[in-house]
């Protein structure tokens, strides 16, 4: 086992048509089907999708960062 760890961060957008919180819940659950050893997010940006003046999705930018194999 290696003495230290190396990192990758990633850009990725959840979105949702009920929260942030899910739009954030949703893109960490679709990164989590194809990358391993998640280790954090950053919220990069808020947005989100409007219809008939409403809010129609919420949108969340995310950095998601997570650890090397064998690092």
């Amino acid at each position: 086992m290696s003495n230290h760890h190396t990192y990758k961060k990633i850009e990725i957008v959840g979105s949702s048509k009920t929260s942030i919180e899910d739009a954030i819940e949703n893109a960490l659950a679709e990164c989590a089907k194809t990358i391993r050893n998640l280790e954090w997010f950053e919220v990069a940006e808020t947005r989100g999708h409007i219809v008939d003046g409403k809010v129609g999705h919420y949108q969340v930018t995310l950095k998601i960062g997570f650890r090397l194999s064998d690092s």
